[in-house]
């Protein structure tokens, strides 16, 4: 028999938990422009976030377009918000000249903000 690991005691939400369900309004106030100073990096991220030719793409579709998915992000007891997904977005602001980046503002535990983070990364690719 084998021994349940770390990931069982993880709690996945569904896609209409983290973004809301169909039968939402278009306009529920769960996006928030949060200022880009307020906005922390998440603890560990194991991703980097390079000044390459993609990063200089993204900057020149922020400035046309504005941010057009918002990241998501999780209060910090310390103040501001740690950044779960969004971390090329807020870099692409901060070099498109912006002040703020659209989010969530959502309650994650450490190991729930850590599958989630991942998750975005691999379904981006």
């Amino acid at each position: 028999m084998s021994k349940p690991g770390s990931a069982a005691k993880v709690k996945l939400n569904s896609y209409d938990d983290l973004f809301g369900s169909a039968g939402v309004q278009a306009d529920t106030g769960q996006v928030q422009e949060i200022p880009l100073s307020e906005l922390h990096d998440f603890k560990g991220h194991p991703f980097k976030v390079l000044d390459d030719e993609k990063m200089q793409e993204t900057v020149e579709s922020i400035k046309n377009y504005g941010v057009l998915m918002p990241g998501i992000v999780r209060t910090r007891a310390e103040g501001g918000y740690e950044i779960i997904a969004g971390h090329r977005r807020k870099h692409g602001c901060e070099l498109a000249g912006l002040s703020t980046m659209p989010v969530f503002v959502k309650e994650y535990s450490d190991d729930e903000a850590t599958v989630i983070m991942v998750e975005c990364i691999r379904i981006k690719t």
